[in-house]
């Protein structure tokens, strides 16, 4: 059984689906959106694993799809990378009524996303999230885009899904990294808005992340109802959805600074981030020293890096930091946005914070 999430854009509006056994199950969903050709994008890695079952079912339902399979990591989400994915869908002969889906991690439903969302003017698009952190975060809201040396997906469009299929058992393959990186973006919700939520993760996240599936569908439907609610409300950004970055103005910078690799995952420059933000906070005289200090003690007991020595011989000094953190994309007017907490649960965005009493905190680390 999964259980059907809905985000409410008028007559954009598609359902989140989430629950075990999807991936098999996923032409139920798609044939009724599918009125042409199908094209499948997915990485090297996830093609091995899932593409073989999804092809099946969807032969089963009468459907045949044409798939693509671009490099697995960071490196393809880029203008070479979008560049070489747009020519091979061309090469399909895909036209305005064609569904191209996104079965794969982050960097898959980033790129194909934005692929879809430039090509022809807009192509319709499902997203299959298979990585825990893309099931929770990246595959909802319609967010698609690349990186660039200026940093983190800088070029890009918001392109809504005409679906999300969030299959729990595809996470059975990831490596434990992968999973307490995606964890983070789970926890993120209940610092930002969600004080009974981060309660319930600190007694039942371990269980979820060792594979319980009641808890771990648990704890990505609830992510997805809490994002499904903020999108609704703000689509764009202009407001509400910027809490959705906590953590991540410091995680981008700490993203940047080693190169976008694999020494430091995205979910795991979250947390630092997120713990960064809380730190400020308290310095600010806005939070209590125990919330930031229970958020830190929360992470670390799942096994994610909270401190900035995560970066070894990256680590940057205050300046350079905050030169990283200026080309977020979350600047106005020359200045940093930050989200920062009044307690667990509440958070809100400001451009007050002096520099100095950033420089402090990143100091202190």
């Amino acid at each position: 059984m999964s259980e059907t999430i809905s985000v409410n854009l008028g007559t954009r509006s598609y359902d989140i689906e989430v629950g075990p056994g999807l991936i098999p199950r996923a032409a139920e969903f798609i044939k009724p959106r599918a009125r042409g050709s199908i094209a499948i994008v997915t990485d090297e890695h996830v093609a091995t694993v899932h593409l073989p079952v999804l092809l099946e079912g969807l032969r089963a339902e009468g459907l045949t799809a044409a798939s693509l399979v671009v490099p697995a990591g960071e490196a393809s989400k880029s203008f070479a990378g979008l560049e070489q994915l747009c020519e091979g869908l061309l090469d399909l002969e895909l036209d305005r009524s064609s569904l191209v889906i996104a079965l794969g991690g982050g960097v898959v439903g980033d790129l194909a996303g934005f692929a879809a969302g430039i090509l022809k003017r807009g192509l319709a698009v499902v997203q299959m999230p298979t990585t825990l952190l893309a099931q929770v975060d990246s595959s909802v809201g319609g967010k698609t885009g690349i990186n660039t040396r200026h940093g983190k997906n800088l070029i890009g469009l918001f392109h809504q899904p005409r679906l999300v299929i969030a299959d729990i058992s595809s996470l059975s393959t990831l490596p434990q990294r992968q999973m307490r990186a995606g964890y983070a973006e789970i926890v993120k919700y209940g610092a930002l808005g969600d004080a009974a939520f981060f309660t319930w993760l600190e007694e039942h996240g371990p269980a979820a992340l060792s594979g319980d599936q009641a808890a771990l569908s648990h704890a990505v439907a609830h992510s997805c109802r809490m994002k499904a609610a903020i999108v609704a409300r703000d689509e764009r950004e202009s407001g509400e959805r910027a809490l959705l970055n906590l953590g991540h103005t410091f995680g981008h910078a700490l993203e940047a600074a080693c190169g976008f690799s694999d020494q430091l995952l995205h979910g795991e420059a979250v947390a630092i981030g997120m713990v960064l933000a809380f730190r400020l906070s308290v310095r600010l005289g806005l939070a209590p020293k125990s919330d930031a200090e229970r958020l830190c003690r929360h992470l670390t007991a799942i096994g994610l890096p909270t401190e900035l020595s995560a970066l070894g011989p990256q680590r940057l000094d205050g300046q350079a930091f905050i030169q990283l953190m200026s080309h977020d994309k979350k600047v106005h007017a020359g200045a940093l946005t930050f989200v920062l907490a009044r307690s667990i649960g509440d958070a809100f965005t400001t451009q007050s914070v002096p520099t100095a009493e950033l420089l402090a905190v990143l100091s202190a680390d």
